[in-house]
């Protein structure tokens, strides 16, 4: 689908980080044998990308935040995507500030990188969902620069029963273009784009490819319960695979989050679990989630992307621990057609 494994860039000096020392037991709990779960950065919604030698990892917050890496072990802070917000962001959402965009998704095509990321009023699904483009993710290079690219769609509260935020683009074999997104409210949308990759294709139509049974109305101004969120598209043989985050992020180590996966053999679906059931109606097959019983490591995984690099399958995600939200990147195997974590 993409390269995907972008960590943050942020403004200021050089941090190297040293990876939580593993033994046995922390292998058993899941910990990527690349060097544990992070002790710094800590991310949300990491996005992860290779161009080069370097790995680089987007993720939420700061105006989208960027790290590098030579080995996704040591990580160096670089700068932040944007320093000021773009000036239409402001426009459709009068009481934005600050740099608070969320959950970027980064992929090369056309000979330049093109990141989706989104912000909203945070509980209400007064949403947009923004995109910029670089021709390179090395801010040495004199080709160095986030172009804006504006706004490739809107929610609004009330009119609405979906969210704008958490995008990610997928192509097809066809080479159509699809934009997936959506948290809470009435689940995972998609709708085919256009070839410039930043507008929405007329007419439009809008999917749902993912949802969970809630007691929500769609003009109701909160999200309700049956969290679902944070879809993304990964081509694998024949099938397409949707990979979505359920239950609840955010809360340390109150936090439920967990990694779900259905698959299709159309990008629009129905994409079904290892059941049977689609996940439109509720369906999904658990990839990744909490440490089970009472010592735990990890108390929640959520919020991945999936990427191929150098021909290895990797899926990165944020972890809860007793601090706060961790970057972890787990080997990715395929058994009988479906994800597997490697512990």
């Amino acid at each position: 689908m993409k390269v995907k494994l972008i960590i943050a860039l942020m403004l200021g000096c050089t941090i190297s980080i040293k990876a939580q020392q593993s033994n046995t037991s922390n292998h058993n709990r899941g910990r990527f044998q690349l060097g544990d779960v992070t002790t710094d950065p800590g991310v949300r919604d990491p996005c992860m990308a290779k161009e080069g030698d370097t790995y680089y990892v987007y993720f939420t917050g700061g105006g989208i935040q960027v790290w590098a890496s030579k080995d996704m072990k040591t990580w160096t802070k670089l700068p932040s995507v944007f320093s000021v917000p773009p000036a239409w962001v402001a426009q459709k959402l009068p009481s934005f500030r600050g740099l608070g965009f969320w959950a970027p998704d980064l992929s090369y095509h056309n000979g330049q990188w093109y990141l989706y990321y989104a912000t909203s009023i945070f509980g209400k699904n007064t949403s947009v969902i923004g995109v910029a483009t670089n021709k390179t993710l090395d801010p040495k290079s004199k080709d160095y620069k986030w172009v804006d690219g504006g706004m490739v769609m809107q929610s609004v509260t009330g009119r609405d029963d979906w969210n704008a935020i958490d995008p990610n683009l997928a192509i097809d074999e066809n080479g159509t273009p699809w934009l997936s997104f959506g948290s809470h409210w009435n689940g995972l949308k998609m709708v085919k784009l256009n070839p410039d990759l930043k507008t929405v294709a007329e007419p439009q139509e809008w999917y749902t490819i993912a949802s969970r049974p809630r007691d929500y109305k769609y003009t109701d101004p909160e999200p309700g319960n049956g969290e679902i969120e944070a879809p993304f598209v990964f081509k694998k043989g024949d099938y397409y695979y949707l990979f979505a985050s359920w239950d609840a992020c955010c809360s340390g180590p109150k936090s439920t989050y967990n990694i779900r996966v259905g698959r299709s053999k159309k990008i629009t679906g129905p994409y079904l679990d290892k059941d049977g059931a689609d996940m439109a109606k509720g369906g999904g097959t658990l990839v990744l989630g909490g440490d089970p019983g009472p010592e735990k490591t990890f108390y929640a995984r959520g919020h991945n992307s999936v990427e191929t690099f150098d021909g290895v399958d990797y899926v990165a995600y944020h972890a809860y621990t007793t601090t706060y939200e961790r970057l972890g990147i787990n080997k990715l195997n395929w058994v009988d057609g479906w994800p597997v974590a490697e512990k």
